[in-house]
């Protein structure tokens, strides 16, 4: 099997910078740093509340980065249309709620199929490659793919949340399971959603998850070890697998 690509979020960078209303830290050095280490791909989530990542941000990384811009966003007409402005390479549709902290499950995709359809015509006539944050549910995967999209990313909080060993066991068989109904769809499939430097082999070790986005692990332990390095050591793990 080959390797997944690696994909960092530099959303909380963004947030350390706007905790204090500053200028630094910048996330456009972020990503260049990134991109040094070895990352295959720079992930942002604007929020319609704008908690961390701006829309300036945007920008700019779409004008510096040279690797892959993952765009995550609501499925909002906001959203959709700065989207179709900056056609960035890739759009990642998820979820969003106020008061979540983070990401806290996949997107309905049954639910919201006909918008989603509008939305990747919307998008690929502006080539956007579109993906869609979904849970390891081969009903929402068989919509996802049947709205059009070109991949969708499994959100793995589940996982990266099992108390014991059979839970694990569980959730990687059906992140596996799930990976492998999306790729004989012929969707490209990611993963991410709280995986660390302790868990990310055995999800980097399915064979149909492509790519491997990773934000909050690698920023704190960024603060001790410097990014570079913390990039270095989370592909290290990835490439374990």
């Amino acid at each position: 099997m080959s390797k997944p690509y690696l994909a960092i979020s530099i959303d909380h960078v963004a947030t350390l910078r706007q905790a204090r209303g500053t200028s630094y830290p910048e996330p456009i050095h972020a990503a260049a740093t990134a991109e040094l280490a070895g990352a295959d791909g720079i992930v942002v989530h604007l929020r319609e509340d704008r908690r961390h990542i701006q829309d300036r941000d945007i920008y700019l990384l779409s004008h510096t980065i040279g690797s892959r811009l993952n765009l995550k966003m609501a499925l909002s007409d906001e959203m959709v249309n700065f989207a179709v402005e900056l056609a960035p390479a890739m759009v990642t549709l998820v979820p969003e709620s106020a008061d979540e902290l983070t990401s806290e499950g996949g997107m309905d995709v049954i639910a919201n199929q006909a918008r989603i359809e509008q939305a990747v015509e919307q998008l690929g006539e502006r080539g956007v490659k579109v993906m869609v944050l979904v849970d390891a549910d081969n009903e929402q995967i068989a919509a996802a793919s049947e709205a059009g999209v070109d991949g969708i990313e499994l959100h793995t909080g589940f996982y990266s949340e099992a108390l014991d060993e059979e839970e694990v066991e569980e959730a990687l068989d059906a992140l596996s399971e799930s990976a492998d109904h999306a790729q004989s769809l012929e969707l490209y499939v990611s993963a991410g959603g709280g995986l660390n430097y302790h868990n990310v082999a055995a999800i980097a070790a399915i064979d149909a998850i492509n790519e491997i986005n990773v934000g909050h692990a690698v920023v704190s332990r960024a603060i001790f070890a410097g990014l570079e390095k913390a990039i270095a050591d989370f592909k290290a793990e990835v490439n374990r697998a």
